[in-house]
């Protein structure tokens, strides 16, 4: 195992064994000797370390459905840089910029219209980038309104980038165009080898008891081939693996609770260079939007290029308007909600970007009492019950990885979990699974769906009239953790393998990634109330369409 050599560091010795890990900062003032891997290619071809870890057995057809979900999500390639390599050879923010092209019908832009955006990439010596790759987010937004829409940006592979909007909200106001660097095109090819060289760089620990002996081991699914005996708890019904090394003295019986090591953190991270960093118009960034033309509807016009722009949704006055499937109801009241909810059964599973929508449940309807079960409020089992109108919520964490402590007899899978589950007409179930998931190579999370998938299509098999809702992942804050292990290039590929997944399935998609994208505030891994209120309007026009204000 070799450390990478990088400044501006910090290390922690999250391993018992005598090395020590440092983390890969974006690509930045690279030594010469920093291995040629570093900046390997991200290709389709996917030439991939997985050699300590352990996966799944795959059916013939769940093989090839792998490898069209990896060529899929295949991001462009990046050259690799020669040395001595620097910083200054990345995309530079602050150098590139964006232009709104003219009107396709020319004059003046009207709702309905499509808006369409080019960004040109360019390097800290301020030389125009040849090659794509970088990853961009992009919104179009009004504040004065409170309105905001994401924009799908268009990877031309030469350093240039298309981003189109839909012109959706009425009345004369001006929008403003928001275009973010999150990562330049150099850093994925960190972040792929960062990915699959070091899966286990985040610990998970097991304590094992018998009387007055304690011992603590390491855990997880990549384990490297040590001397040290495993204990083997690969779950008998889903196959799903999990790994502890065995005690020195205690059996592997005597396992009683999982929890999470340390992390990584990055004390320097050159927030402000090129992270998550807006990037300058080199014109007007704005422009004013008519009223609708004439003779023809705003829905005719924004189905016309909604289907260019690809858009699941837009903010206006600080509310969420689905352009998908069901139309989004308002549930301002207790009553509308408790109307909603009246002799349903919800059951939610998976990390704590679920967990928040049971704790906003609890904190809007005071008839919703949460039971006191003796668990972890991290990851539950939770149990809340209104009496008087039948209503029963749920909430569970998914089984490992996961780095909350949990009992490890509640160590529950999902897929498990909605095999016990007899569904009807008045159960929900929701889960989201994601967050924990970014430091593994995306193998792991995409059999981990390809096991709940099969769950999810027994349960509709033996109770068909079941709501299921799925909620995606969302983009995150730039701090600490979340910068290098959990970043929002891993985010974008599991949301991509998520959709891909469960597509043509009876099941229904909260789009957290838009929801968040396309607001105003902050990102953040837990969104912030506003955000997470529209997504429980979403959550609840999936159960109840007709029962609002």
């Amino acid at each position: 195992f070799r450390p990478f050599r990088l400044l501006s560091v910090s290390v922690w010795p999250f391993r018992k064994q005598q090395y020590y890990t440092e983390t890969i900062l974006w690509l930045f003032q690279f030594q010469d000797e920093v291995d040629p891997i570093t900046t390997a290619r991200v290709t389709s071809k996917h030439q991939r370390n997985l050699s300590f870890c352990s996966l799944q057995h795959l059916s013939p057809e769940e093989a090839v459905e792998e490898n069209f979900i990896l060529n899929s999500i295949a991001w462009p390639e990046t050259p690799p840089l020669l040395p001595p390599r620097s910083i200054n050879d990345t995309s530079d923010p602050a150098h590139s910029s964006f232009i709104i092209l003219p009107n396709e019908g020319g004059g003046q832009w009207i709702i309905g219209d499509r808006l369409e955006v080019r960004i040109t990439m360019f390097d800290h010596h301020g030389h125009s980038k040849k090659y794509g790759g970088d990853v961009l987010t992009a919104r179009l937004h009004s504040p004065a309104l409170d309105a905001g829409v994401a924009g799908q940006v268009l990877d031309h592979l030469n350093g240039t980038y298309s981003v189109v909007f839909p012109l959706l909200w009425e009345g004369s106001a001006q929008v403003e165009v928001s275009v973010t660097l999150v990562h330049p095109s150099e850093a994925v090819a960190v972040l792929h080898r960062l990915i699959y060289d070091q899966p286990d760089r985040i610990a998970y620990n097991a304590l094992f008891r018998s009387g007055s002996v304690n011992e603590t081991t390491i855990c997880g699914i990549c384990m490297r081939p040590t001397q040290h005996p495993l204990c083997d708890y690969t779950d008998v019904r889903t196959g799903e693996p999990w790994f502890c090394y065995k005690p020195k003295t205690l059996s592997c019986d005597h396992r009683i609770t999982h929890t999470a090591g340390p992390k990584l953190y990055c004390l320097s991270c050159f927030r402000g260079v090129n992270l998550k960093v807006f990037i300058g118009a080199s014109g007007p960034a704005q422009v004013t939007v008519l009223s609708k033309k004439e003779g023809k509807s705003k829905l005719e016009l924004t189905l016309t290029n909604l289907y260019v722009s690809g858009a699941a949704g837009y903010y206006y006055k600080g509310v969420w308007q689905s352009l998908r499937d069901t139309p989004v109801h308002q549930f301002n009241t207790t009553s509308a909600i408790t109307e909603c909810l009246r002799h349903k059964e919800i059951h939610m599973y998976g990390d704590s970007t679920v967990r928040q929508w049971f704790e906003y449940l609890l904190k809007v309807q005071p008839d919703l009492h949460q039971f006191d079960l003796h668990n972890p409020a991290q990851s539950g089992p939770l149990l809340a019950l209104d009496y008087k109108n039948n209503i029963k919520v749920t909430f569970r964490c998914h089984g490992p990885p996961i780095r909350f402590t949990v009992s490890s007899s509640e160590m529950r899978y999902i897929a498990n979990e909605l095999d016990g589950v007899a569904g009807g007409a008045n159960t929900v179930i929701i889960f989201g699974i994601w967050a924990h998931y970014g430091t593994f190579p995306i193998e792991i999370y995409i059999r981990r769906l390809m096991t709940i998938r099969k769950a999810v299509l027994r349960l509709l098999a033996r109770a068909p009239d079941t709501l299921v809702i799925i909620r995606t992942p969302n983009p995150k804050s730039s701090h600490g953790f979340e910068e290098f292990s959990a970043s929002d290039w891993y985010s974008i590929q599991q949301d991509r393998v998520l959709r891909t997944i469960f597509k043509g399935i009876n099941v229904h998609l909260v789009d957290a990634w838009e929801m968040t994208l396309a607001h105003w505030l902050p990102h953040n891994t837990h969104p912030e109330p506003p955000i997470i209120k529209n997504m429980m309007n979403v959550k609840l026009s999936y159960i109840c369409s007709g029962n609002s204000n």
